[in-house]
């Protein structure tokens, strides 16, 4: 909406900032920010008084079930910090911008279904997987399905090219095929960040580095200049607005982060990190620097694909490769203290988010 108020700068040039993206990218951040903060204590209060509290897993390190009966649910707090702010500051006649909210709205429902049958059962069990599959799926098909409308449009808004970082002249096309591709890249991401919310702020703070991140690229994206002289796949008119949805991103991950840190005053439940994977994975598609998602999400990768080795370990050999998964219940149980593995984890974000920055140069 504040978009709009370029139009009044024949009144005053003070209204003409609101044309520049990095302006209304720090705009949407300060604002998710602000209304974390301001919302943060009376939505843990209401969480409370409805009794919505965290059910601990059993089978988990003992240290946690001290957390059992913490408010949970409190994605619905990172939700309205970001999507009120791209709104508020971002061009709403950019389809981008509308994808990429939809698609995390779609995947916060998922996560709000499962975490409420979780309530209503006090047990950590929700939606059967297959059914939560079975949405995330079809939520990740929707997504391809538009974007391929948009690449057969004339002129085309989107390609179906892949970039392939360190390969400058390997840019496969797959077309159709790539609804498929969107699909797993969204319902990987979901899931990845889904299974790192295990710890006080950890999943919240890692996911606000790789935020940042992909609000550079979707910048650099969207940028005429610099996408040439990256040599990125083709310039997008559209990209560059999702730079405003990554900013109230960051903002709302640390709005939330200020009551999540250690020890934790609300948890962020399936409804957050569900949402959070799939709004990070649409952005990936959207701004084709879906193979960058491998890099900038590192440790949700790691986190993954700790919980696929120890599974597929135990099912051939009957043996596990860790102690437990995801990998950071593996760290807890040979004696690193939590608030150890968050800070190790949040330094590991940090080094594979400069990675992913270096190979825009390295191609």
């Amino acid at each position: 909406m504040l978009y709009y108020l370029q139009y009044l700068s024949e009144y005053s040039q003070v209204f003409n900032v609101a044309r520049y993206i990095t302006f209304r990218t720090a705009g949407a951040s300060v604002t998710a920010l602000a209304i974390g903060l301001f919302l943060g204590p009376w939505m843990i209060r209401r969480l409370r008084e409805f009794q919505i509290g965290q059910v601990v897993r059993q089978d988990g390190p003992s240290t946690h079930r001290t957390k059992a009966g913490t408010p949970t649910m409190g994605g619905l707090l990172i939700l309205t910090s970001a999507i009120i702010p791209t709104l508020l500051w971002a061009n709403l006649s950019n389809a981008f911008i509308w994808i990429a909210v939809g698609a995390t709205s779609a995947f916060g429902a998922v996560g709000f279904a499962d975490d409420y049958l979780k309530i209503v059962r006090r047990s950590h069990h929700g939606l059967l997987p297959r059914y939560k599959m079975l949405w995330q799926f079809a939520i990740g098909i929707a997504v391809g399905v538009v974007v391929i409308w948009l690449a057969n449009l004339t002129p085309p808004l989107y390609s179906t090219r892949l970039v392939i970082p360190f390969f400058k002249t390997f840019i496969p096309d797959l077309g159709y095929l790539y609804v498929a591709f969107a699909a797993l890249v969204l319902v990987f991401a979901s899931n990845a960040v889904n299974l790192t919310d295990g710890l006080d702020g950890l999943a919240i703070s890692v996911f606000a580095v790789a935020a940042a991140t992909f609000t550079a690229l979707a910048y650099v994206t969207g940028h005429r200049e610099f996408a040439e002289y990256l040599q990125l796949i083709r310039f997008s008119p559209l990209t560059g607005e999702l730079t405003v949805f990554c900013g109230a991103l960051v903002g709302a991950s640390l709005g939330f982060l200020w009551w999540n840190a250690y020890p934790a005053e609300i948890f962020m439940g399936d409804v957050g990190s569900l949402a959070l994977g799939g709004a990070i994975g649409t952005v990936a598609v959207l701004i084709k620097q879906e193979a960058l998602l491998l890099f900038a999400g590192g440790v949700f990768v790691m986190e993954a694909m700790s919980v696929i080795l120890q599974v597929g370990s135990f099912k051939l050999r009957g043996k596990r490769i860790f102690k437990m998964a995801p990998l950071h219940h593996h760290f807890e149980l040979i004696g690193w203290s939590e608030p150890k593995v968050i800070t190790r984890f949040i330094i590991l974000s940090i080094i594979f988010a400069l990675l992913t920055l270096t190979t825009l140069k390295l191609r």
